[in-house]
């Protein structure tokens, strides 16, 4: 096979600069889609609609803004969604990006809390949502490995050997997760300025 004819990169690191910003009705749309596809969890949908299909932020930006939202109290999610929209519409993007994540499922959630708690108890039922939940699962690792993708392409020790760290700190020694925050957080910013003070040089 020829270089021209090799499959084009499914990530193109196209800057979000280079983009056209969404507007307010686009983000509470894209939103809402993301809330009602996200089975199991809206990351997986959020990510392949920010960064593969709208090429609204780069794998890159991407995960630097969910580190963010990650660190921040409630939600990863939501926070996502505020800070997304903020970044590209300022606070109304925040509120149409929220609204549109929150929305849709409130809606869909309060009618199947009624039926569930009426028909709850039936084994047809259980067994379905056993199945929904296993999904859930795979989704989620699925979408933990396109997010490792960029860090794994640069291969930089630094950041492989945290990330592995603060695997192991709150996945296998089941340390407190706000320990392991206070420690990893400014590890890893004073490794990333003189990473970048180091090319800089």
């Amino acid at each position: 096979m020829s270089p021209d004819s090799a499959p084009a990169a499914q990530e193109p690191d196209i800057p979000a600069a280079q983009v056209q910003p969404p507007g307010l009705l686009a983000l509470f749309l894209a939103f809402a889609r993301m809330s009602l596809a996200g089975f199991g969890g809206v990351l997986v949908f959020a990510r392949r609609a920010i960064v593969e299909q709208h090429r609204w932020m780069t794998a890159d930006e991407f995960n630097e803004t969910f580190a963010l939202c990650h660190f921040l109290p409630g939600p990863n999610i939501v926070n996502l969604s505020m800070v997304f929209g903020a970044r590209l519409r300022g606070i109304a993007g925040g509120i149409a990006a929220f609204a549109g994540l929150l929305l849709p499922p409130t809606l869909i959630m309060t009618v199947l809390a009624i039926i569930y708690a009426r028909f709850g108890n039936v084994e047809v039922l259980s067994r379905i949502l056993a199945g929904i939940s296993c999904a859930a699962v795979g989704l989620l690792i699925a979408v933990v490995f396109r997010m490792m993708t960029p860090l794994l392409k640069r291969m930089e020790p630094i950041a492989l050997l945290l990330m592995l760290g603060v695997f192991l700190a709150i996945g296998v020694v089941r340390l407190p997760l706000q320990a392991v925050l206070l420690v990893a957080i400014p590890v890893s910013i004073g490794a990333t300025f003189l990473l970048r003070r180091k090319v800089a040089a």
